[in-house]
């Protein structure tokens, strides 16, 4: 990984779904190497959840990068395509997109289900925003990429190889993979790096919910898979420096069209999580 201090000076990155979670903490470390970050999400005004799309600018900023608010619906396609053309009007070029929108509090209403309890509804919530949102963002952005020889990060899952949570969810991490194969396949004559990215599990703020124990362990338990401890999970800044790793690696179109583990990175760049470790919880 780059020792040059803030390597992203001067490149734009968008980041779906920024305003918690993974998304956060991505945005947070483009923004740490000195990238201008467009933040997009629904939330303006902080809910039952902290995090909006203005606050984690503003982080971004502290950080020492430039934060972009910009309220959008995902599943709004005229919207998503006005982001694109005002990061052309501003800026005429697109370094990195991360595809990482997702409704993770929707999505835990059905964790350890069969898929016979798991409502055709959900399938749908799943694909449209998991999903479709993904190849919406990456349609408008991909002749900005092209341009530059950018980045696109899809965040994707180990589940989508193994069973995890339910049914849906395993058969659309599966196809946001495929999709990657094959946006690499058609963009195989150029530069552009397409990656889908498997964070392990990650203490994001909905899992924060957890209290501890009196042992002083957040233990969750996801029916079917097994007991964890979330002391010991990734923070959403380790898939950041995953992300920022490869924006910066001279060997990154190796990987294109592969999916990639985030301590396997880890391991191949040099970057640790916050505390040093290199977590591995997938």
């Amino acid at each position: 990984m780059s020792g040059i201090p803030n390597p992203l000076t001067g490149k734009i990155a968008v980041v779906t779904g920024a305003s918690r979670g993974i998304g956060k903490g991505i945005a947070l470390e483009l923004g740490a190497a000195g990238a201008t970050v467009y933040v997009t999400g629904r939330t303006d005004t902080p809910g039952r959840l902290p995090g909006t799309v203005g606050e984690t600018a503003a982080a971004i900023d502290a950080a020492g990068g430039v934060g972009v608010p910009f309220v959008c619906d995902h599943r709004d396609d005229e919207a998503v395509q006005r982001l694109f053309q005002q990061i052309r009007d501003d800026h005429g070029r697109l370094d990195v997109l991360v595809n990482n929108v997702y409704n993770s509090p929707a999505a835990a209403r059905w964790l350890g289900k069969p898929f016979w309890e798991v409502p055709p509804k959900a399938w749908d919530e799943t694909f449209d925003i998991g999903v479709r949102s993904h190849y919406v963002a990456s349609v408008y952005a991909a002749p900005l990429l092209i341009e530059s020889d950018g980045l696109m990060v899809n965040i994707s899952s180990p589940g989508a190889q193994r069973y995890m949570h339910n049914a849906v969810y395993g058969v659309a991490k599966t196809a946001l993979d495929r999709l990657t194969a094959d946006m690499a396949h058609n963009l195989a004559d150029t530069k552009v790096t397409v990656v889908s990215l498997w964070p392990g599990i990650v203490d994001t703020e909905l899992l924060q919910l957890v209290p501890a124990d009196a042992q002083g362990q957040r233990l969750v338990t996801l029916p079917g898979e097994g007991t964890f401890d979330l002391t010991q999970a990734e923070t959403p800044h380790f898939p950041g420096r995953a992300v920022v790793a490869l924006a910066n690696a001279p060997d990154r179109h190796t990987r294109t069209g592969s999916a990639c583990r985030v301590a396997d990175l880890a391991d191949a760049y040099s970057f640790t999580d916050l505390d040093g470790r290199i977590p591995r919880t997938d």
